[in-house]
């Protein structure tokens, strides 16, 4: 008898990670038999398949929880599932620590898609010989960039295999041709955009520091689109230092892509990363990009500085030096922005989610 699938995570919030798991997630279930959903968040139900059960909580109030509530809540439903019925796969895309454990408690098989890189996780030399230990307990690992594959394999000694994020471009070209009326950019100044959770790993507050640095020297404007932990010091920014005239800060774009597609450029300003969707997206739009040169996605990406400019990380006088450089020589980064336009195919929806297939499937028999 051929085994369920049931995918793990407990807290979805409409991020890169969940493109991506929505995106694969209903690609099993087209392929597959049975595929269940564990999850907090239940109200995303919407993008996902009819034909995929979800396991939550009966009552919405548990939706804004903490995350390590959303874990507990989670895991309470994985444990009680695999009680009832062990032939099961697990796929996680969160908490893996813990439904790694818990797979081999119950002595069921777990594929674990790990997201950010490794510089992202715990310094701390004692939660480090964990991650080594529960990482190797996993039946398979995934990971999303090859320099990711080497970081797990050299800091960890963690085997994982690397498959790339699914892109579906038709879909995201025709969305970014939607009608958008957004006079603030609407000028001839140069135009700046940036999208992802406001977050210490995403470090905006860099952007804005940069944009203040060079307000009186190009007219330039920035829109920053996300929510997170820091929406209301980049705020607080934004007013102290006068830069409403330059900024526009927006809470979490439903389509992000039809502001992408008005801007002259994409800034990535992370301080790690796995693989970034956004950069993908800015990429597909042919937009000139702006990125740390962080581990562990953006050089991958970019090729390694031929399809994008890179710039220190944390550090807002070389951004805004490359700023200026667009500024003054657009023309000549659209050249690089072809490139990696013309190169996006590495990154194809329908490539990734078999090269996914091919491996679940091994599991499922």
């Amino acid at each position: 008898m051929k085994k369920k699938i049931i995918v793990f995570i407990p807290h979805i919030r409409g991020g890169g990670v969940e493109k991506n798991f929505f995106l694969l997630t209903n690609f099993l279930a087209k392929k597959t038999s049975s595929v269940s959903v564990i999850t907090v968040n239940k109200e995303y139900k919407s993008n996902l398949s009819k034909k995929i059960r979800i396991i939550a909580p009966k009552s919405n109030k548990w939706k804004n929880s903490p995350i390590y509530l959303k874990y507990f809540i989670s895991i309470f439903f994985l444990i009680l599932t695999l009680l009832k019925n062990n032939n099961y796969l697990i796929i996680s895309f969160q908490a893996n620590w813990y439904s790694i454990l818990i797979a081999k408690l119950f002595n069921v098989k777990i594929i674990s898609r790990s997201n950010t890189a490794p510089d992202g996780w715990s310094k701390n030399i004692i939660k480090n010989y964990f991650y080594k230990l529960i990482l190797n307990l996993a039946d398979q690992i995934i990971v999303n960039s090859i320099e990711f594959k080497k970081d797990l394999k050299n800091k960890f000694n963690v085997k994982s295999i690397c498959i790339y994020n699914p892109l579906n471009k038709s879909e995201l070209i025709k969305k970014s041709e939607e009608r958008l009326n957004f006079k603030f950019f609407n000028n001839k100044k140069l135009k700046l955009i940036n999208i992802g959770r406001c977050t210490n790993q995403k470090n905006q507050i860099l952007i804005l520091k940069s944009v203040n640095y060079l307000k009186n020297k190009i007219p330039l404007k920035l829109l920053i689109a996300g929510r997170g932990g820091e929406f209301a010091k980049l705020k607080s920014y934004i007013n102290i230092n006068n830069l409403n005239k330059n900024v526009k800060l927006l809470n979490f774009l439903t389509n992000p892509y039809k502001y992408i597609k008005k801007a002259d450029a994409f800034i990535l300003s992370s301080n790690y990363e796995g693989l970034p969707n956004v950069l993908l997206e800015a990429q597909c739009l042919k937009k000139i990009i702006l990125s740390t040169k962080c581990p562990t996605g953006p050089k991958e990406i970019l090729l390694n500085g031929k399809a994008g400019t890179f710039f220190k990380i944390d550090d807002y006088k070389d951004l805004a030096r490359k700023i200026e450089y667009i500024y003054y020589n657009k023309n000549l980064l659209n050249r690089k922005a072809l490139i990696g336009y013309n190169n996006i195919k590495r990154f194809d929806e329908k490539i990734n989610l078999n090269k996914y297939l091919f491996i679940i499937k091994k599991y499922l028999i």
